[in-house]
């Protein structure tokens, strides 16, 4: 069996609103997948439903073929869970909260102890194991939370936005090591870095409003918004005049500005032509295409409004 995640038909119903709507889905398996979306697209409630924290309204989802409604507990022996809160416990100390999680997966000392050496020196916590996670900063409490997660070698590995709140170099640590797991466990990430995403993931699913918009890989998300025409314009100055111009053409789709600069989308390519005759002469400063980003494709998808 090649598929380690698979959701049927899923719906998560609260009272009048609906969170997720008949979502289906395959993962296949030592693969790192993504799935995206904006603040209320249906994330969070779809992995608490594939880790066993709340029940689908309707549909059943399989984790390496356990049924999350009647084999949760198979489901939970397998699976590891970065939350998007560091739910550390307090009053144990770093290294006591890793042994706590171990025991609770049935590992031995003899299994456990070295495990928890090699995870506490990678997450650069080895000299700080003795003391309580409430005197960490907010990285060094997530960085603890990954290495709970993986403590345990889990097929399956939920990453519900794992980064948030780490420095650059914890960020790239933890990247680093996400991607060696490759060949030995499947990975399911959700995160609002698309530069993460785009590094990271073999498939990328955006989604809003409980449903899926797109499927595919970075690359072919990004190809799919090609047509957008995207360029970046600077001029030397006189920015408001050119700004003035810009906008009075017919062709020109959106336009932004940032001082001197200005990000141009055109409606088509045929529109080219007639755009750079009416800026020749120009004090230009320097123009290109810009070539889209994941994010470039989360905004055209999800809309430019601020979710709360």
């Amino acid at each position: 069996m090649r598929t380690a995640i698979s959701l049927k038909g899923i719906t998560k119903d609260y009272g009048s609103l609906t969170a997720v709507a008949d979502f289906s889905l395959d993962v296949e398996r030592e693969s790192i997948f993504g799935l995206l979306g904006p603040n209320g697209a249906g994330k969070t409630t779809l992995i608490k439903i594939l880790t066993t924290l709340m029940r689908p309204t309707s549909g059943d989802a399989l984790v390496e073929g356990y049924s999350v409604l009647n084999a949760a507990k198979q489901v939970r022996r397998l699976i590891g869970v970065v939350p998007q809160a560091n739910n550390l416990d307090r009053y144990l100390t770093a290294r006591e909260n890793l042994i706590l999680h171990a025991r609770l997966h049935g590992m031995s000392p003899k299994e456990y102890n070295p495990r928890i050496d090699e995870l506490l020196e990678l997450i650069g916590l080895a000299s700080r194991q003795r003391d309580f996670p409430d005197i960490f900063s907010g990285g060094m409490q997530r960085r603890l939370v990954v290495a709970r997660a993986l403590l345990h070698n889990p097929r399956v590995l939920f990453l519900d936005e794992p980064t948030t709140g780490l420095d650059p170099q914890s960020r790239r640590a933890v990247w680093e090591y996400i991607q060696s797991l490759r060949s030995k466990m499947t990975i399911f990430l959700t995160t609002h870095y698309m530069e993460e995403a785009d590094s990271l993931c073999d498939r990328i699913v955006i989604m809003d409003e409980g449903k899926a918009l797109v499927d595919g890989s970075a690359a072919q998300l990004k190809e799919a918004v090609a047509h957008s025409h995207i360029y970046e314009i600077e001029f030397k100055g006189n920015a408001d005049h050119y700004e003035g111009l810009l906008r009075s053409m017919p062709f020109v789709e959106s336009l932004e500005r940032n001082r001197d600069s200005f990000r141009v989308a055109l409606k088509d390519e045929k529109d080219l032509k007639p755009f750079m005759e009416k800026i020749v002469g120009a004090d230009i400063k320097r123009i290109f295409l810009k070539e889209p980003t994941l994010e470039d494709v989360f905004i055209e998808l999800t809309g430019r409004n601020i979710r709360e």
